[in-house]
């Protein structure tokens, strides 16, 4: 089993920058493809980004390619979206996911098999 848990949350200015953080429990973290998701107030939880097991791999949701950046420290047990040039419409409650069956390039959230609590981004105009 895995327990996630995200960090990094917070208010900022649109076209400013945050980074979230999710450290993860457990020996067997390589093991999992990672995603991050998020849901805005009345809206469904929609997918981010995800990369895979060695990290050689990322995909990027088309609303947030080119601003967004996933990135994993196996050795720290971490995942991590850098986020930049937020827009308003980026806020949300974030959310690190993980995914232990094979494949990793997955968007939809049913997919994954142990989710964080989520973190708060408040992206201000």
């Amino acid at each position: 089993q895995v327990q996630l848990v995200e960090s990094g949350g917070g208010l900022v200015q649109a076209g400013g920058s945050l980074r979230l953080s999710c450290a993860a429990s457990g020996r067997t973290f390589s093991s999992y493809a990672m995603g991050w998701f998020r849901q805005a107030p009345e809206k469904e939880r929609e997918f981010v980004a995800a990369i895979s097991r060695s990290a050689d791999s990322t995909y990027y949701a088309d609303s947030v390619k080119g601003r967004f950046t996933i990135a994993r420290d196996n050795a720290k047990n971490t995942v991590y979206l850098q986020m930049s040039s937020l827009k308003p419409e980026d806020t949300a409650v974030y959310y690190c996911a993980a995914k232990g069956s094979t494949g990793w390039r997955a968007v939809f959230s049913t997919r994954y098999d142990y989710w964080g609590q989520g973190t708060q981004v408040t992206v201000s105009s």
